[in-house]
């Protein structure tokens, strides 16, 4: 599955071509068995009014990973992949640099998968512990 991480690296990226995923920035840095990380800048148009990073960007940015993870578990075939949970603790502000997603896979089952996201800060600060569950729907 993994043979060629930088070419899954870049299937993964053009995906978020024309997308929400493109709107806020993602990229997918590094990919594993049971690992995706990617990163988001946090510039204004992630902000709320007050200056910091939005949580809800937060949480788009960790639905990004948990489900191109899931989608890593199929042959990427006659699947669509759907967030059907997700919640969010936000712990630490952020207003600028990049912060990353590093999604870590909890249950891998053939319909339903668990991820628990971790938003790090540039210093690997704790901004957000996001918990994510999917559903691969078979089309």
């Amino acid at each position: 599955m993994l043979k060629n991480k930088l070419a899954l690296l870049d299937a993964l990226n053009k995906l978020c071509n024309n997308t929400l995923m493109e709107t806020l920035g993602i990229e997918f840095t590094d990919i594993s068995e049971n690992e995706v990380v990617a990163r988001m800048p946090v510039k204004p148009k992630v902000h709320q009014p007050n200056g910091v990073l939005h949580g809800g960007a937060s949480v788009a940015l960790a639905e990004s990973v948990g489900s191109a993870g899931t989608l890593m578990l199929t042959d990427g075939k006659d699947v669509q992949i759907r967030g059907i949970e997700i919640s969010a603790n936000h712990v630490k502000s952020v207003k600028n640099g990049y912060v990353y997603a590093k999604g870590k896979m909890v249950h891998k089952g053939r319909t339903i998968q668990l991820w628990h996201i971790d938003i790090l800060n540039e210093k690997e600060e704790l901004i957000s512990f996001i918990k994510l569950t999917t559903i691969t729907l078979r089309t």
